[in-house]
């Protein structure tokens, strides 16, 4: 397909550099940044309803400086069994050495990954274990949160968006862009390596280290640099298209 095209809107510095290795003119692509970057940031500043009664509240501690959230999220499949219950057991040690930090763990209806995970931090205090957030609910807690634990492809672009530094629950990852910022970390389901770069990220004040580098997925403006390309494609207009700021062409670094 991409030797078909004649304009390729390229997400990342990675993409474009892809597409350049197969062989594609340079003037025929853009970089646009991502356009998740772009809903996550909208939808996050619309009033929300939450369907949990307990997360008005979350919200509220995190957002007045009361408490520090920490949104968790994993579903993929190979995760059940003992890889989550490493996860489970870096999450319990999380709270257990951070007082102030307070989890929402949105869990998949599967019985057997909700048995497991209500098992593995009983006791623990702090812990929200809710139902499938709505995605509005979800992007309104990660614009709030202070970190992010996930084996989501998704997230991992979404939290960058907010500066929330990511802690990946795999041992690859599809999203690397996110990784060579230094935005996200890999820790894969290792209970000490979470509970490491968690304890490293949270002693980063707001204003430094992961929180303050740019989003490699972009700056909220792709859809427009988008609109703008396929106008001058087609003659609508002799515009370019604004260029992607230069801390994001650089990665965040």
């Amino acid at each position: 397909m991409a030797q078909l095209s004649t304009l390729h809107l390229a997400p990342t510095t990675r993409a474009v550099n892809n597409l350049l290795e197969e062989g594609i003119a340079g003037s025929e692509v853009l970089l646009t940044g991502n356009t998740v970057v772009d809903a996550v940031l909208s939808i996050a500043r619309m009033p929300t309803a939450y369907h949990d009664h307990r997360l008005p509240d979350v919200e509220h501690r995190a957002t007045a400086g009361k408490s520090r959230l920490l949104l968790a999220t994993m579903h993929r499949r190979e995760s059940l069994g003992a890889p989550l219950a490493g996860i489970l057991a870096g999450l319990r040690s999380i709270v257990e050495d951070h007082p102030d930090v307070e989890v929402v763990l949105p869990v998949h209806p599967n019985p057997h990954v909700r048995d497991q995970v209500v098992a593995g931090l009983l006791g623990v205090d702090r812990v929200h274990i809710t139902g499938p957030l709505h995605y509005a609910e979800f992007c309104r807690l990660l614009s709030c949160a202070r970190l992010v634990l996930t084996d989501s492809g998704g997230v991992q672009e979404e939290a960058p968006s907010f500066g929330v530094p990511c802690i990946v629950l795999r041992e690859v990852t599809e999203r690397m862009e996110a990784v060579e910022a230094g935005v996200s970390v890999l820790a894969g389901p290792d209970p000490v390596l979470i509970a490491h770069h968690a304890a490293r990220l949270l002693a980063e004040s707001p204003d430094e280290g992961a929180n303050t580098r740019a989003n490699p997925f972009g700056d909220g403006r792709a859809a427009v640099r988008a609109e703008q390309a396929i106008a001058r494609l087609l003659g609508l207009t002799s515009d370019c298209p604004a260029a992607v700021p230069q801390a994001v062409l650089a990665g965040g670094s």
